[in-house]
């Protein structure tokens, strides 16, 4: 593990938003192939949440071109949508990437919370193997944010899985479930139905910290002045992970400061990706 990298800076604005809803346009499909035009929202399932938005480059040449896939947070709640990561996936376009904007099931959803949310980011991370465009499967980035990094962050610990990232980043990430229980008035219990204590075999599936030792390399990219996800519950994770884990640690960014595409943390997370 590289030491932590801190940053001095001093932002002159964060970046949030609540939710604007789950409308969407299902692009047409086949049982094998989802087919995708720039800028088509993609099902990957039947529920009204379960789809994506896929854009290419702005600049687009033939491709492939490298996937940045955004987990958007909220404390896994319904308030929140994927429209708090499309600041960032528009600058990652600028910057050559395409992207896979992702929402799912969130509690207050029809089968939102543990397991169908898990259920739903796999298969949303999945698809990309499914999608008719010029992807370049070998670099495929999961970028999640708070609940999103948590999300993230599992995708690279998950069994079985179709599409393997090179890298997941978690942004300000709950990266431990069972020492967070204080976060988000009781978000973390909400989306799990229970304590670690009453469900702990759930908690064993869903938990990063108890899926350790690290499969995929993972980035934790995190504000020193984050109240929302203290940096002080993510470093015993980022500790007992070790090898495999790199961190950018910022002194003077909070929580939303991190998603914010004028942020230093961003561009630094966004040079990181360009030096795997």
């Amino acid at each position: 593990m590289r030491p932590f990298l801190v940053v001095f800076a001093v932002l002159a604005a964060a970046c949030g938003a609540d939710g604007h809803g789950d409308e969407t346009t299902p692009a047409v499909t086949d049982p094998g192939v989802l087919e995708v035009g720039i800028g088509d929202v993609v099902r990957y399932g039947d529920s009204p949440q379960q789809f994506g938005s896929l854009q290419l480059p702005k600049k687009a040449s033939e491709g492939p071109f490298p996937v940045i896939a955004f987990i958007h947070g909220g404390f896994w709640r319904s308030t929140y949508d994927s429209s708090l990561s499309e600041p960032q996936a528009a600058d990652a376009r600028s910057k050559g990437y395409a992207t896979w904007n992702i929402e799912y099931r969130r509690v207050g959803h029809e089968g939102g919370g543990y397991p169908g949310t898990l259920d739903d980011i796999a298969t949303a991370i999945d698809a990309l193997a499914r999608i008719d465009a010029p992807l370049d499967l070998d670099r495929v980035f999961v970028v999640g944010h708070s609940a999103g990094g948590h999300l993230a962050l599992w995708v690279g610990q998950r069994d079985d899985p179709v599409v393997v990232p090179q890298l997941v980043v978690g942004q300000a990430p709950v990266a431990d479930l069972a020492s967070s229980l204080d976060l988000g008035r009781g978000a973390v219990e909400g989306f799990m139905g229970g304590t670690p204590e009453q469900i702990p075999e759930a908690y064993d599936d869903a938990d990063p910290a108890r899926r350790l030792p690290v499969k995929v390399p993972q980035l934790i990219v995190h504000g020193l002045r984050d109240d929302d996800v203290p940096f002080e519950g993510v470093a015993p994770y980022i500790a007992a992970a070790g090898d495999g884990i790199d961190t950018l640690i910022f002194e003077d960014e909070g929580h939303y400061d991190v998603i914010d595409p004028a942020a230093p943390s961003w561009e630094a997370t966004l040079a990181y990706l360009a030096g795997i």
